[in-house]
């Protein structure tokens, strides 16, 4: 008896930490979040083509764990991607990641991936992506609060995107900011360490905040915001977690990504129901306006979407077609009777 050997629809291409690394090196950082900005941007002009909804959150008291599924009546895609701020104290990420592609029409996976790395990709380059419409023109100085993992990240997708140059940095632990300084070493920055938030917003024309806390915060207060700044707000990510103070928001036009999720997860949990907000995806299709004077404050209250995680996963497939920078992996039971998954079991007995 002959052990079935895979058939070419189970065996589905898979994307390692290690060469998800190697892909990002062979294609160059800035490059590839230059070209990856461009196609989350694509799919954001089709937005009205996708399935949308709220990720799939499961919440504890020691973080959330979510699934984020999206399709476009062609490809379905998910993550699976957790947030646990207290991993930090144990050595442990605070978020991990993977992702799948899937065809609509048979349901067969074509592409299984890491996503942590990944994300903090398509996180800057949604960022970027954003900025490049609503930041003031001509902006060389972005302050930095919060330099976890996803700083650096954002930084180098600002630099590509749009040309910034100086970074002002601030953590409440010093140690994160020394470490986003060591890592940007030649990347071409001028960087300065400062000792408070208010500080390192100084003279900035894009204000990041990412902070980990899981909690109701206010990492920047309305006195310390000018006017004509873009603030990239991307740390507030579920429902009780903000970093922004309301009168902010009150004084700022507001752009988000999907409204159902934002009003959970995002700055805007904070204020009346009525408080008028404008989905991205209708600045980038031209159906409505983004900034409109040098003195407006233009904020992205960014939580993240299945759509950037659907263009992520797609700019990665097409990405590793022919290279050896994926593996073949025997995923998908297949048999060659559909209807005779028993006798394929059998076989395999030899």
């Amino acid at each position: 008896m002959t052990a079935p050997t895979p058939s070419e629809k189970a065996l589905v291409p898979f994307v390692s930490v290690e060469n998800m690394m190697r892909l990002v090196h062979q294609v160059g950082i800035e490059r590839l979040l230059v070209e990856l900005t461009d196609v989350i941007e694509e799919d954001f002009r089709r937005w009205p083509l996708f399935d949308k909804t709220p990720r799939v959150a499961s919440h504890s008291r020691d973080g959330v764990i979510e699934l984020m599924p999206t399709s476009d009546g062609e490809i379905y895609a998910f993550k699976y991607v957790n947030g646990h701020p207290k991993n930090m104290g144990q050595g442990l990420q605070t978020v991990t990641a993977f992702g799948l592609l899937a065809e609509v029409s048979t349901g067969y996976p074509v592409l299984l991936t890491e996503m942590t790395l990944l994300t903090a990709l398509r996180t800057a380059a949604t960022s970027a992506m954003v900025a490049r419409k609503l930041a003031p023109s001509g902006s060389t100085t972005m302050a930095m609060i919060g330099n976890g993992a996803q700083a650096e990240f954002q930084a180098l997708a600002m630099k590509s995107v749009l040309g910034v140059s100086r970074l002002r940095l601030f953590d409440i632990d010093r140690r994160a900011s020394e470490k986003t300084k060591r890592n940007l070493d030649g990347f071409c920055f001028e960087i300065e360490i400062c000792n408070s938030a208010q500080s390192a917003i100084e003279g900035a024309q894009i204000i990041t905040t990412c902070t980990a806390d899981k909690q109701f915060a206010t990492i920047l207060t309305d006195n310390m915001v000018g006017s004509g700044v873009h603030i990239n707000a991307i740390g507030g990510d579920c429902p009780g977690k903000t970093e922004l103070h309301p009168d902010i928001l009150r004084r700022s036009k507001t752009f988000v990504e999907y409204p159902p999720q934002t009003w959970i997860e995002g700055e805007i949990q904070q204020m009346e129901k009525d408080y008028p907000v404008t989905e991205i995806w209708q600045v980038l299709s031209g159906q409505a306006e983004g900034r409109t004077s040098s003195t407006q404050i233009t904020l992205f209250d960014s939580v993240g979407f299945a759509i950037e995680d659907f263009s992520a996963l797609r700019y990665v497939k097409n990405r590793i077609r022919g290279t050896n920078l994926f593996q073949e992996i025997d995923l998908i039971a297949d048999p060659d009777e559909p209807r005779d998954l028993f006798g394929m079991l059998e076989r395999a007995k030899s």
